[in-house]
């Protein structure tokens, strides 16, 4: 049997539940998934303006929670915390372990940067290649998936940390080197992808993301417990979580996340494998314990998809209140003035009234008069003082517009844009990089 465990869905992620299953989930792995598409381009901009950085911002943070726990039970390490320098990753683990006097391995795997071949080919790659005339490309990163990471976990590397990889495959590959699983068993690179694909979003397995007042009422969140693996070398799993931990483990929960960013069940496609979920099946055993079996597969997809960011420019926003009688209508005269005066100068203008009809951009049919209305007016440029103008302009609204208006705020964010495209997998040139604290100091193979 092996355990693994999620011990991070994103990057901002809680960090106390990871440190919890480290010391008492009786864990063989410990899983941190943190990319996002817009994350990893976010890192390559904090890489090119310092070449040390570009991972994630909270690795420091949860390495130093984690790393004592982690070497004192056993617990191997797997993410993707690298983000755009899983070398500088691997390199401040390596100064954090020694500044806390402990001996760690770690590896480094890289090669999912493609970003000169989406240069080079633009033309045949993007759906809509003129947009780059204005904006430029900031990073193109393909999904790697077990292919790259097994030979990191043959090294015996205490931590594994990669870039871009698919989710799934982060927990897949640590079952593939613990029971020998050939890459092109299909059926089991389904099943270990479905327990990945259930694994990955952490807390939402066991009831975040899952709570709604009333209608599924969720127990201690404040507190939530992540969630963890037994599974078994045929594929099948209990899926559970540390005793005494919040939140609630069920077939409501896991059959929302089995379906979590699916299009077609029938057809999950990752680097590894071709995965058909209709054909799982899951059965409570006791509470907050589910049996997971079933899971068929496809071979594998001959092309890798690649996430693009780009510098898509500079949004302006700018918000103020409105309370009491009549705040809906004060709020909607508000919007139409910063509206004529300045919504035509931008690419893309929105005007929101945060506690009315944000949300989902209407009321449909509902009656609406809420007590309070916050006004969110934000536009679109790749001009940074017009982004903040709109900011001004609802700023100015505390005496040149209607009555009653507070608390007005002004923020300019710049805009990371992302597309997808597909490139052959004879692109990726994946690489290991190892490097050591041991009784010798620092080695670097």
């Amino acid at each position: 049997m092996l355990r693994i465990g999620s011990g991070a869905g994103f990057s901002g992620d809680r960090i106390e539940p990871a440190i919890e299953l480290a010391e008492k989930g009786k864990l063989d792995y410990l899983v941190l998934e943190c990319l996002a598409e817009r994350t990893i381009a976010l890192a390559q901009k904090r890489k090119k303006a310092d070449v040390m950085l570009g991972y994630d911002p909270l690795l420091e943070k949860r390495i130093r929670s984690l790393l004592p726990a982690l070497l004192k039970n056993n617990v191997r390490l797997v993410t993707n915390m690298g983000a755009a320098n899983p070398i500088g990753g691997a390199q401040k683990i390596i100064e954090i372990a020694e500044e806390l006097g402990l001996k760690v391995k770690v590896a480094a795997v890289t090669g999912d940067d493609v970003l000169p071949y989406v240069f080079e080919n633009a033309d045949s790659l993007l759906f809509n290649p003129e947009l780059f005339e204005t904006a430029s490309i900031l990073s193109a990163n393909a999904y790697m998936g077990v292919s790259e990471i097994v030979p990191a976990l043959e090294t015996g590397a205490d931590v594994i940390i990669t870039g871009r990889v698919a989710d799934p495959s982060l927990f897949l590959a640590p079952m593939i080197h613990h029971f020998g699983w050939s890459v092109d068993d299909y059926d089991l690179m389904a099943k270990g992808t479905v327990i990945g694909h259930l694994l990955e979003c952490a807390g939402q397995l066991t009831g975040g993301y899952f709570a709604d007042p009333k209608k599924k009422d969720v127990n201690g969140l404040a507190y939530l417990g992540f969630p963890l693996a037994e599974v078994q070398s045929d594929g099948s799993a209990l899926l559970t979580k540390v005793p005494g931990t919040g939140g609630t483990l069920t077939l409501r929960t896991v059959k929302e996340q089995l379906l979590y960013e699916v299009m077609d069940p029938s057809s999950y496609i990752t680097p590894d494998v071709v995965a058909d979920f209709t054909t799982v099946s899951l059965r409570e055993d006791r509470e907050d314990r589910i049996l997971l079996t079933g899971g068929r597969g496809k071979e594998r997809p001959a092309q890798l998809k690649v996430s693009v960011g780009y510098d898509a420019g500079f949004i302006g926003e700018g918000e103020i209140t409105y309370a009491g009688e009549n705040a809906y209508g004060r709020a909607e005269l508000a919007g139409a003035i910063v509206k004529e005066r300045i919504s035509r100068n931008y690419d893309e203008f929105k005007v929101d009234y945060i506690g009315a009809i944000s949300g989902h951009r209407g009321s449909f049919g509902h009656q609406v008069n809420p007590y309070e209305v916050r006004l969110r007016v934000a536009g679109k440029t790749f001009e940074e003082d017009k982004a903040q103008r709109i900011g001004e302009e609802v700023e100015a609204l505390y005496t040149n517009g209607p009555a009653g208006g507070g608390g007005a705020r002004k923020f300019v964010n710049e805009v990371i844009g992302i597309v997808s495209t597909m490139v052959p997998r004879t692109v990726i040139n994946a690489a290991i990089k190892v490097m050591e604290v041991g009784q010798n100091g620092k080695e670097t193979v």
